[in-house]
């Protein structure tokens, strides 16, 4: 990223490979995800449901089943620390005080037996070492920070007493109240209307102008990454098929996948009785992942090779990589579809 340094980079993920144990077989998870967050950034991972992107994400914060799920290659390292070498001790120091966590339901994250004061203050007291007073203080001065009206009041209410986006700005007070350096944010705005998912990215803006939190963010919302993010990458299947700014992947993207995702995103410049363009086909299944390019079964653009070898990853331009064998150079050449400035309008 412009203007950043090696100092601060944060987080590394490197080659992970994920695999899960179930009755049918072995799921093959993750395969080969890479990635970095620096300090202050936006990351976007996005993707089909079942793509990978948030066992990608609970990979870092080490919250997969153990009995069932294992990190079968790679690295995982925060500010140079290796994670996956970690007991669950020592995991535990760093969730919440360095790496914190927004999931997607509060309902089933939070616990509806507990006030919501007391789920904020059992952070601070934990990792802040802070007396009760001085925990609920400063529980006080978070929910007003993420906009909750009458925070002295709101402290001694429960979970249900919220409607669905002050619940979504609790789990962000909890997770942000010790100031992590990363916010793991998995799908945080999927259950909200539009008008209070607007505010709920607006709320990470602010955190971040004001603590300069990194942000890892999971989404299927081309909308939310649009607005959020600053680099992305695009998971199908358990691999990434395309990285880069959002700027080169809305107005230049180069995997068919991508093209897809943005093709069926009803755009501002539209013919109201033109049908918007489904990717035909289903994801594979990644008991037995495909020999080739995971994709190529639902590719329009699918040679040969496609389904019988993966694409390497080719570099473009500046952070700009895809997988893909139309990058070959004896590859078919087929048309670019125009400039995305319009898929840009329509999700801003």
């Amino acid at each position: 990223m412009k203007g950043t340094t090696a100092s601060d980079l944060l987080l590394e993920v490197e080659n992970l490979h994920v695999s899960f144990t179930t009755h049918g077989g072995r799921v093959q998870a993750v395969r080969g995800v890479s990635f970095t967050l620096r300090k202050g950034e936006t990351f976007a991972i996005v993707g089909e449901s079942g793509c990978g992107k948030s066992v990608t994400a609970r990979s870092v914060m080490r919250l997969l089943p153990p009995h069932s799920s294992s990190i079968d290659q790679g690295s995982i390292r925060y500010k140079g620390r290796e994670l996956t070498q970690l007991s669950e001790k020592q995991m535990r120091e760093l969730r919440g005080s360095e790496i914190s966590m927004i999931f997607q339901d509060a309902m089933t994250a939070l616990n509806p037996t507990l006030s919501i004061g007391e789920q904020i203050m059992e952070g601070i007291i934990r990792h802040q070492k802070l007396s009760r007073s001085a925990a609920r203080k400063q529980a006080i001065e978070m929910l007003g920070l993420v906009g909750i009206s009458n925070p002295e009041m709101r402290l001694k209410q429960y979970l249900h007493e919220f409607s669905g986006g002050m619940r979504q700005r609790m789990m962000i007070a909890i997770a942000s109240v010790c100031n992590p350096s990363i916010l793991i944010a998995d799908e945080p705005t999927t259950a909200l209307d539009v008008t209070i998912q607007a505010q709920i990215i607006d709320l990470f803006k602010f955190l971040q102008k004001k603590t300069g939190v990194a942000i890892l963010i999971i989404t299927h919302d081309l909308g939310v990454v649009a607005n959020i993010a600053d680099r992305v990458n695009v998971m199908y299947a358990g691999k990434v098929v395309e990285s880069g700014t959002v700027h080169e992947l809305f107005y230049n993207p180069q995997h068919p996948y991508t093209q897809g995702l943005l093709d069926s995103i009803p755009r501002l410049d539209m013919d109201r009785s033109q049908p918007l363009k489904p990717i035909g086909g289903t994801p594979p299944d990644l008991f037995a992942p495909p020999q080739g390019c995971a994709f190529a079964a639902r590719c329009s653009h699918a040679m040969e090779v496609c389904g019988v070898y993966q694409p390497d990853n080719t570099g473009l331009s500046g952070h700009h990589t895809v997988a893909c064998w139309l990058q070959d150079p004896r590859a078919k050449r087929i048309s670019q579809p125009p400039a995305k400035k319009a898929y840009v309008a329509a999700v801003r």
